[in-house]
């Protein structure tokens, strides 16, 4: 039998829209992420690590986000020059020039070399990288990624097998990303992530991070059991827990703008 009315189907989910606008701030421009949220209820300014953001609901018009921009130039050049003041916002590398690479807690001078491939190696000078005449930004970012993940395996391998023997299982498998606000997580089959830019921490910040992971194969909560565990592993863990919460947001920071265009 045919139907005679059809059911309405559902009105399509709104998405987040980005884009960037410049802006002019004492004689500088700067990118001002533009976001329109369908969540939002009204317009608004923030700035992190990331940079400057203006988020406007879908009422809102593109005209109305200008104007309350250049409304709070003022504030917005005060949170700016917060941010670079406590050296958040650190500056990229850029070949040929001088500069320093982060690495475990240290920043390593940085020498340059041309060659057929793009490539970072670490001796007792500091940090060579090697371009190739074709790599442009997007290769030199990318070999960084690559340099950083082998670094933390690297660094990984060596603690990993310590901690193996008090535990149910090993991790199932391992991914490195770059995360905006934790530092690891355990997925309840067992993979293990942790954040890249724990590769520009000192090492016994990230061991922690590690091991509080691998705790969490034993109690998957932050009860006083799983401090215990933490405890008797990694008994120095606070110190290293209260310098991430005092770094953590400039090492993040520092990893975004070597690895983001």
């Amino acid at each position: 039998m045919q139907r005679l009315f059809r059911r309405p189907s559902a009105p399509a989910t709104p998405v987040i829209q980005r884009d960037t606008v410049r802006l002019r701030l004492d004689g500088a421009e700067i990118d001002v992420l533009r976001v329109r949220d369908p969540r939002a209820r009204r317009l608004k300014l923030s700035v992190d690590e990331r940079g400057a953001r203006l988020t406007l609901p879908l009422r809102a018009s593109l005209a109305a986000g200008e104007r309350f921009l250049h409304a709070n130039r003022q504030w917005l050049q005060q949170q700016l020059a917060h941010f670079d003041g406590d050296g958040l916002l650190a500056p990229p590398l850029v070949p040929q020039q001088p500069g320093a690479l982060p690495l475990r807690g240290a920043l390593l001078p940085v020498r340059w070399q041309d060659g057929r491939f793009t490539r970072i190696d670490v001796d007792a000078g500091g940090a060579c990288i090697q371009l190739s005449a074709r790599a442009g930004d997007a290769s030199l970012r990318r070999v960084l990624r690559e340099f950083y993940e082998a670094q933390m395996r690297a660094d990984i391998g060596r603690w990993l097998p310590g901690y193996l023997p008090g535990l149910p299982r090993a991790p199932a498998r391992l991914r490195l990303k770059v995360m905006s606000s934790q530092w690891g997580s355990l997925a309840p089959d067992g993979a293990l992530a942790l954040d890249l830019a724990l590769a520009l921490a000192r090492p016994p910040a990230f061991e922690y991070v590690l091991v509080h992971e691998l705790c969490h194969l034993l109690q998957a909560n932050h009860s006083p059991a799983f401090w215990a565990e933490v405890e008797a592993r990694f008994p120095h863990w606070r110190q290293e827990r209260d310098y991430l919460r005092e770094e953590g947001r400039r090492l993040k920071a520092t990893l975004r703008q070597l690895l983001q265009p």
